[in-house]
């Protein structure tokens, strides 16, 4: 069921001077300039839902399983314990030396009646306990009218209650009309019952006005299982308290809408500043905007002895959305350094050149023990120039390097989204990207054939042709959900400027500048002539099913305006006491 402003036979009431907007079975009641929502956003909160969702029903098997094993070894303790009572019965019943028939008869009627009541115990504590379903708690920092609360709290079965914030007092009111027109909100019963009563059931949607940070802050010592962040810009100043916020295997969602910023070189002290790291001009830019974002999110974590583990980390429209899961673990947060590193990139070709910041040493201690020892890394990996094209190269990063999607994890989602379409306005959209995250290479960057021809001014290979050739070279190949007609692969940007040195042989270019970096690619003999012939594995199981990976740009395309009533930041009021 996808979204809409419904103007005839609304389910609702509707007050003068308001429309209804629906989207699934959540409606909320909309002013002019009251509190910020942006339609084009339903794809995001149809995905967060998704995933929130299936994480939960995950944590939720997790969480049974450990209780099944905790009963388990407790049923095999209390085993242990009754044999070994019985055994003692036994011995002094055997040092026993009044033979009398009378007590003999007593004896043996009470001691199997002894075992009986013994066995009958750890029978009963043997047996399954009835499934507890754990319930998380999901704080919304940002939520405006409220809509993503109310579709969490509607769509999301495990969920126990969502705390929805905002500073500013106009989208509270908002809100507030939302959640009660949705019926989440505290019955009136309660409120007049008094406090006694309304403390123990304030709702599935409780309502907050306050600054974001300071609520999370707050939470430190009380952690949710979920921090939603989805703010107007960028998530930078939240994310710290957001990090501290979350329960240990808890979930955080992050959404970026400043991609002039993550993703291009117009404002590189920007980027520093909000990020820890410095954008690149290429066009596997948007995957290194989500690649900052985990960097800083890596870093904010790692003062409080915690680490990140990445579920799904997708560049959609005009922002970035990721979903991080958030543990603590001392010895983990020392990997975080071989998780990051620095890039050299070409300003002409586009190749790129990994510089890690740090390597691990593993020494053999005297009792076969292994000493791992961190240390940084020598560099630089390139010189001052493109070993490819003799350009200038700059430095970008430092920015995550590990795995951006957790492929199991996007699995379960894109399952759960499979058989849950008639859920989700979205869900082709859905079934597209997310089919394309799964099968996803775990490595550095994508190109697309029409870019690297364009270096080289000649007649663009197909990407079947691209993808049999290097997959020939003995190299792998998959897709990016980033960008349309985009490739990743294994091998080196060396080896993908080879396969086209080799097309080039076959399709002569003319007429070429003598001051063209094309001459300078072209300068270079390809070590291997490539095969691009078909390959077998050219084309993967689900490219033969018909699905949408890459839609077309949405009608309202962009983040669109902020609300002018209510003032502008959402963490602090203009004169706020």
């Amino acid at each position: 069921m996808s979204s809409s402003s419904s103007t005839t036979s609304p389910p609702f009431p509707v007050p003068d001077g308001f429309k209804l907007h629906t989207e699934n079975n959540a409606h909320i009641l909309m002013s002019e300039n009251e509190a910020f929502l942006n339609p084009v956003q339903e794809f995001n909160r149809d995905l967060s839902v998704a995933c929130i969702r299936t994480w939960s029903e995950e944590l939720n098997k997790a969480k049974d399983a450990k209780r099944a094993q905790t009963r388990q070894k407790r049923a095999l303790r209390a085993k242990e314990e009754s044999a070994k009572k019985r055994q003692r019965v036994n011995e002094s019943d055997a040092i026993d030396i009044e033979p009398e028939s009378l007590q003999q008869s007593e004896s043996t009627s009470e001691i199997p009646q002894a075992e009986s009541k013994e066995d009958a115990k750890v029978e009963f504590s043997a047996k399954p306990e009835a499934s507890l379903h754990y319930k998380i708690t999901i704080l919304e920092a940002l939520s405006a009218t409220g809509l993503r609360s109310i579709r969490y709290a509607k769509e999301i079965p495990l969920v126990k209650y969502v705390l929805a914030n905002d500073l500013s007092s106009t989208a509270v009111a908002a809100m507030k009309r939302n959640v009660e027109l949705n019926g989440l909100g505290p019955s009136k019963e309660l409120e007049e019952a008094g406090s006694a009563k309304q403390a123990k059931n304030l709702g599935k949607i409780r309502v907050n006005e306050g600054d974001a940070c300071a609520l999370m802050y707050s939470h430190r010592t009380d952690r949710v299982d979920v921090v939603d962040l989805d703010p107007y810009g960028t998530a930078a100043p939240f994310i710290d308290a957001a990090v501290q916020a979350v329960k240990d295997e808890g979930l955080l969602c992050i959404t970026c809408t400043d991609l002039s910023i993550l993703a291009t070189n117009n404002y590189p002290e920007k980027c520093f500043s909000n990020y820890g790291g410095l954008p690149l001009k290429a066009e596997y830019s948007h995957e290194a905007a989500l690649r900052l974002v985990l960097h800083a999110t890596s870093t904010s974590a790692s003062r409080y002895g915690r680490y990140i583990e990445p579920l799904l980390s997708l560049s959609i429209d005009f922002y970035v959305r990721l979903f991080i899961r958030v543990n603590s673990s001392p010895y983990q947060v020392k990997k975080a350094l071989l998780k990051t590193s620095s890039y050299f990139v070409c300003t002409s070709c586009q190749s790129f050149y990994e510089q890690p910041l740090g390597r691990v040493v593993e020494k053999q201690g005297s009792r076969e023990n292994v000493n791992t020892i961190y240390k940084t890394q020598p560099g630089p990996t390139v010189g001052g120039k493109c070993p490819e094209c003799e350009s200038g190269l700059h430095i970008a990063g430092p920015m995550w390097s590990g795995p951006i999607h957790d492929t199991d994890f996007v699995s379960k989602v894109l399952q759960h989204t499979e058989s849950h379409k008639d859920l989700y306005g979205t869900a082709s959209r859905m079934q597209g990207m997310l089919t394309v995250a799964k099968e996803e290479l775990h490595t550095k960057f994508y190109f697309t054939p029409t870019k690297i021809a364009g270096f080289f001014h000649c007649q663009t290979p197909s990407l079947e042709e691209t993808t049999s050739a290097l997959l020939h070279a003995g190299h792998q190949v998959s897709r990016s959900h980033a960008s349309p007609g985009s490739l990743k692969t294994t091998g080196t940007c060396e080896d993908v400027l080879d396969v086209f040195r080799s097309w080039v042989k076959k399709h002569p270019i003319k007429n070429v500048s003598e001051t063209s970096p094309s001459l300078r690619l072209l300068a270079k003999e390809p070590r291997m002539e490539a095969n691009f012939s078909k390959h077998p594995k050219s084309v993967t199981s689900s490219s033969k099913v018909k699905i949408v990976r890459y839609p077309e740009t949405p009608a309202n395309w962009g983040p669109g305006s902020r609300p002018a009533t209510g003032g502008g930041n959402k963490r602090k009021r203009k004169h706020d006491n």
